[in-house]
């Protein structure tokens, strides 16, 4: 019924051996390029275990928010507080029927926030939010208490500080200064929100004050337990009513 060709039957078999031979040297490769990263992030004193890269996919999303403050900037203010009510709502729907274990809910949370929680973030005896609903509650706020410039400023130090200080400190975080926080991760924090400020320049003048709000920032997220309010909403808290009050 078949006819076999001997020398396709070869030729196939050759293919194959060839194929194995190649990813067995990828796979030699890839375990060599891992012992070499390894090597090198031991001698820098860098960690790279499973929760820095957790941490780093929590941060990478963090970052991506970084349309809110120029959502602030282009929009009027009603329409942008607007919009982030409406996220905001429909994210806390979808929390909160998470929690309550609805298939539709269950299903789309998982594909959309699972990689990025933490543990106390997955706990199913009690409902808590995630830091996207504190994220899209602090822009509402800055967006409400203060003028533009400052609301941006302090949302966008938000952002990008605290996530500096989270992957510095669990990357390279050796010295220890309050229980989790360490001195390289808050030494990123306080140094990217005066390069932050300094950068919206044009749109407030970097003084003083500026220094002030940038330290307010630092004690609002080294502290954040003892002010008892997640550091989404007291970072730019803080640093709003810095720049509002003093400034």
């Amino acid at each position: 019924m078949f006819n076999f060709d001997v020398n396709e039957l070869r030729a196939i078999q050759k293919i194959k051996k060839l194929h194995q031979k190649q990813l067995e040297e990828i796979h030699r490769l890839h375990e060599k390029h891992q012992k070499a990263i390894l090597e090198l992030s031991q001698r820098l004193g860098i960690n790279l275990d499973k929760s820095l890269k957790r941490e780093f996919y929590r941060k990478l999303v963090h970052l991506s928010s970084l349309w809110i403050p120029a959502l602030i900037f282009f929009a009027p203010q009603m329409t942008a507080v607007a919009i982030f009510c409406i996220l905001f709502l429909g994210d806390l729907l979808l929390e909160y029927a998470n929690y309550r274990k609805w298939r539709w809910a269950r299903k789309t949370f998982g594909v959309i926030f699972f990689r990025m929680l933490r543990q106390k973030e997955t706990k199913r005896n009690r409902f808590q939010p995630s830091g996207s609903l504190y994220v899209l509650l602090a822009a509402i706020l800055c967006s409400l208490l203060f003028a533009k410039p400052i609301a941006m400023i302090s949302l966008t130090i938000m952002l990008i500080s605290d996530t500096l200080a989270a992957l510095v400190g669990k990357a390279m975080g050796t010295r220890k200064i309050y229980k989790n926080k360490s001195l390289e991760g808050t030494d990123a924090f306080f140094i990217s929100s005066l390069f932050i400020t300094m950068l919206y320049t044009p749109l407030y003048t970097f003084n003083y004050v500026s220094v002030l709000a940038c330290m307010a920032a630092v004690f609002a997220e080294v502290f954040e337990d003892k002010i008892k309010i997640d550091d989404n909403i007291s970072i730019p808290l803080f640093v709003g009513m810095v720049l509002t009050f003093i400034g």
